[in-house]
């Protein structure tokens, strides 16, 4: 049996060879390493690592969740996932009608790997093309959507689909090997960190930004088809509900909003305090 130590390390060393590829296929000839080195040391870049590092710094703090329940002296029984049945029923279990191994095993390689590439490597790319003005826009706006889910996981705690209806197993807590499970348990240590969607909202925003803040035609192409495998499938392993996924996409489409305004209005304030001098 795969222990999750050789789980991690294989989700790791997979992770690497894809960013690899999609170094060789997205980044722009003028903008690889042999071109790229000599604009490491723009003083634009080192402006990059006060978001990087809040950004890293809030998805680690995803560990602390439980630890804040219990601080916050929340029931851990608190669920909401009534409410989701109210508003949408089964519907969602439409989507296991499809199922067969060989769907499940790669809807599972899309959630895990081509997420983690998708949010990765969209942050190397925008490094690579010297893109440093969205890539402080991206990076606030991932650690704005994962405040916000933040806030409803601890709060507003749901179900995954899987645990709550009749005939809907979570198809990705069942993959084999079990250590799949364990590593996910890392970032939802019980299971219900469901409304919003992080796998929808961080999926549309990169998206978003590759689609109107990039040139990137290629990469504009992979994106959106591997946002679409996405948000299919949350549904059809077991683990999201239509609202959550729904929710998910309009908290991308409003930080997005929010992070570009932002940016904009810094730009023009500069640009103004530069024309008074």
């Amino acid at each position: 049996m795969i222990s999750s130590n050789q789980m991690d390390l294989v989700m790791i060393l997979s992770l690497v060879f894809s960013l690899a590829v999609g170094y060789f296929i997205f980044v722009p000839e003028p903008f690889k390493s042999k071109y790229y080195c000599k604009s490491l040391d723009s003083p634009r870049i080192s402006e990059i690592l006060l978001y990087s590092i809040l950004a890293v710094f809030i998805f680690m703090f995803m560990d602390l969740q439980t630890d804040i329940s219990n601080f916050l002296g929340l029931n851990p029984s608190l669920n909401y996932d009534r409410y989701m049945l109210m508003l949408e029923g089964n519907k969602v279990s439409y989507f296991q009608s499809l199922a067969t191994p060989m769907l499940t095993y790669f809807s599972g390689v899309v959630y895990l790997l081509g997420f983690s590439f998708l949010l990765i490597f969209t942050f190397v790319v925008l490094l690579y093309t010297q893109n440093t003005e969205v890539l402080k826009e991206y990076a606030m706006a991932f650690t704005f959507i994962y405040l916000a889910a933040y806030t409803f996981y601890i709060l507003f705690p749901v179900d995954v689909t899987g645990h709550v209806l009749p005939g809907m197993p979570p198809l990705l807590y069942q993959l084999s090997p079990p250590a799949i499970l364990r590593i996910l348990t890392f970032c939802d240590p019980g299971l219900k960190n469901s409304f919003p969607s992080l796998h929808a909202a961080l999926s549309v925003m990169a998206t978003l930004f590759i689609l109107f803040r990039t040139d990137l035609r290629r990469y504009k192409v992979f994106a959106v088809g591997t946002t679409i495998f996405i948000l299919f499938a949350i549904l059809y392993l077991g683990i999201q509900w239509i609202t959550d996924m729904i929710g998910g996409i309009i908290l991308a489409f409003a930080v997005y909003f929010v992070a570009t305004r932002i940016s904009k209005t810094r730009f023009k304030d500069e640009d103004i305090h530069l024309y008074m001098r």
